[in-house]
């Protein structure tokens, strides 16, 4: 079987399956396992990813605005890879190529490749995603085995943070410029880690908040997880943010309970590295009952 992964997330599932060598065409964003990164590219951004989080904004709006694609499919080149099934999303159309982009470029095909789509919204979607992705590549057996070690790990952190005494309210910043909470999987992550979601609305979309709406969140914690963002990069883009004067009684920011994560690896993408993430919100949130940090390389206290 020869498969595009015309998402992240479903590249990695795609090679936790051992399918890594039919995989013959990925996007630019795909770079875990590392080898995957080596695979010809179907999809590149029509903004800059370099740009400062708000520049990004305006580039994205101007595009949407103009009914355009933030990403671009090189149809040639997929029709030239012959595909049997492509693996694409319906979630979000300004993390990955929208479906109207993937019609066009099938124009090109005599004999269509299996289209199959993933839009979780929930630990529980993406779980069965897994399956799903199994189902299409006759690997059922393993995606189900995958598919419930994951679930199995996190509910073995859910387990462990049933006995904390309090839940931290949590806020978890999406985008910077403007300010974004984070949405879908993301609350479910922070509530199976021992903590509360100060404003995010678990399996809804990310959603712009004001200032005064994050000041008013009382959070004891700020996670600051810009989507497709490292650590690194996002202790940067926070440390560079002019911070509203209102934001200075807030518990996180009295006590310094501010980390920036490695939304790319945790956070961001609907896979397998979302159980990590689990692990390492409940290190932060409860370092009592989880003493030793998961992945030391993945947050930044600020």
């Amino acid at each position: 079987m020869r498969i595009a992964s015309l998402l992240p997330s479903a590249t990695e599932i795609l090679y936790a399956l051992g399918l890594g060598d039919s995989v013959v065409g990925v996007t630019h964003e795909c770079d875990f396992p590392p080898e995957a990164a080596q695979k010809p590219v179907l999809i590149k951004p029509r903004v800059d990813p370099h740009a400062a989080p708000a520049e990004i904004d305006r580039q994205v709006f101007e595009l949407v605005n103009r009914g355009e694609s933030v990403y671009a499919i090189d149809a040639d080149l997929l029709a030239s890879l012959k595909p049997d099934l492509i693996v694409t999303q319906d979630l979000c159309h300004v993390c990955a190529a929208s479906p109207e982009d993937l019609a066009t470029a099938l124009l090109r095909f005599r004999d269509p490749p299996r289209i199959l789509t993933l839009t979780p919204h929930s630990l529980s979607d993406i779980w069965l995603d897994i399956v799903r992705v199994g189902e299409a590549t006759g690997t059922t057996a393993q995606a189900e085995m995958l598919a419930a070690n994951l679930k199995d790990s996190v509910d073995r952190v859910d387990a462990i943070v049933a006995s904390a005494s309090y839940r931290p309210r949590v806020l978890c910043l999406e985008w910077l410029e403007p300010l974004y909470v984070a949405g879908h999987w993301v609350p479910e992550m922070i509530s199976k880690a021992g903590g509360r979601d100060a404003l995010g609305r678990r399996g809804e979309p990310s959603f712009k908040v004001t200032a005064e709406k994050a000041a008013s969140s009382n959070a004891e914690i700020i996670l600051i997880m810009l989507c497709g963002y490292s650590a690194a990069r996002n202790a940067a883009e926070f440390r560079a943010m002019q911070l509203p004067e209102s934001w200075m009684n807030l518990p996180a920011m009295t006590r310094r309970r501010i980390f920036a994560l490695d939304a790319n690896a945790y956070f961001s993408r609907p896979g397998l590295r979302l159980t990590a993430g689990v692990e390492l919100l409940a290190y932060l949130f409860h370092p009592d009952l989880f003493p030793a940090s998961p992945s030391p390389e993945a947050y930044t206290k600020l």
